[in-house]
């Protein structure tokens, strides 16, 4: 018998929902929480899916963790909570190749990609909606990037971890273009509430224009 939970990474708790599933069965369900936050600790604070596979004779089980979809990993990587809502103008990260091909090989095994390259490919289309960039660029133009061969060194080497330095230098390039942006929604609701006054004031002069035609 397959049971399927969704259960957070390394702190899966008792519950009314979890008790539903697994009561009936007759299993140990300390042993259960236990054996399931084993399994999924390097997910700690994401949503990982879960299948039992329980022998109902015996009570024995066996864990299945799936990993937690490419856009948690994304903001795992980069440790936020939401991507951006207008990823055309407002980027919420930036991340490095290597971070990029550490999530496809976590995920590789889940996709439908026959090779690393064509994972990482996927994770980099991932980041387009989120509003994250990759290596200072948009997603779109290190997709092309990666297939023009630019990063076939880290991808055939399986690079997972970037150099502190790089890491530095990423962040301090996100940096500035964060205050960018914030400096630009300032002025733009500074325009906008100037716009709106204006409009009030307008209609406060047509109002008293009415009354003097009475």
């Amino acid at each position: 018998m397959i049971i399927k939970l969704l259960v957070e990474g390394g702190n899966m708790q008792p519950g009314p929902a979890v008790a539903q599933k697994i009561g009936p069965l007759g299993l140990n369900m300390g042993k259960i929480i236990q054996e399931v936050n084993k399994a999924t600790e390097n997910f700690k604070g994401l949503k990982v899916p879960v299948e039992l596979d329980v022998d109902a004779k015996t009570k024995e089980f066996e864990i299945k963790v799936y990993s937690p979809p490419v856009p948690e990993l994304i903001k795992k990587e980069l440790g936020i909570e939401l991507g951006s809502g207008d990823h055309k103008n407002i980027k919420v990260g930036n991340l490095a190749i290597e971070q990029v091909i550490k999530i496809a090989k976590t995920k590789q095994k889940d996709m439908l990609d026959k090779n690393l390259k064509a994972a990482v490919r996927s994770v980099v289309g991932s980041c387009v909606s989120l509003g994250v960039l990759i290596e200072n660029e948009e997603p779109k133009k290190v997709s092309q990037q990666i297939l023009s061969g630019k990063y076939d060194k880290e991808i055939e080497e399986g690079k997972t971890e970037p150099s502190q330095e790089k890491l530095e230098r990423l962040k301090n390039y996100f940096n500035e273009l964060k205050n960018k942006q914030e400096a630009k929604l300032k002025q733009a609701e500074a325009e906008k509430e100037k716009e709106e006054a204006k409009k009030v004031e307008v209609e406060k002069e047509e109002g008293g224009a009415k009354k003097e035609n009475k």
